[in-house]
């Protein structure tokens, strides 16, 4: 079963630095945005995260930048989840959105947090796996 999304974002003039590429931080921004269009897509964003009683907090990112996106450029940016039974692992892909030429990848993780108790469960709660259509 596979989970993914894509969302199209024009670099906006402000998130440019000094060399006139993409401020590599604002990536995770990007990442952000496609990752609540993923979570949408399966009707667990983070209000119903918060409902369900758990908080989602990322605990690893990872990004590689072997191109910088520029003002003005439409990119795609895709994403999908790749692990879900014991962590959220979210793997992105950003992409030029004319060429489809790939410009920065990377992965998120996040574990599922008793929200009452603050303790980290060991595997992803029963609610995920409904949302994600594995279990009933």
């Amino acid at each position: 079963m596979k989970h993914t999304t894509q969302t199209t974002i024009i670099i906006p003039f402000h998130d440019i630095d000094v060399m006139g590429v993409t401020w590599h931080g604002h990536y995770v921004k990007y990442f952000e945005i496609a990752r609540c269009a993923l979570l949408d897509s399966i009707n667990y964003n983070y209000e119903q995260m918060k409902a369900s009683g758990y908080i989602w907090p990322i605990i690893d990112m990872r990004i590689r930048y072997p191109q910088s996106a520029v003002f003005n450029q439409s990119i795609t940016v895709i994403a999908n989840i790749a692990e879900w039974e014991h962590r959220l692992k979210i793997e992105y892909q950003v992409l030029d959105a004319e060429t489809s030429q790939r410009l920065t990848r990377g992965y998120t993780i996040q574990v599922a947090v008793d929200a009452t108790t603050g303790a980290m469960c060991l595997e992803s709660p029963a609610i995920l796996l409904k949302k994600l259509g594995i279990s009933e």
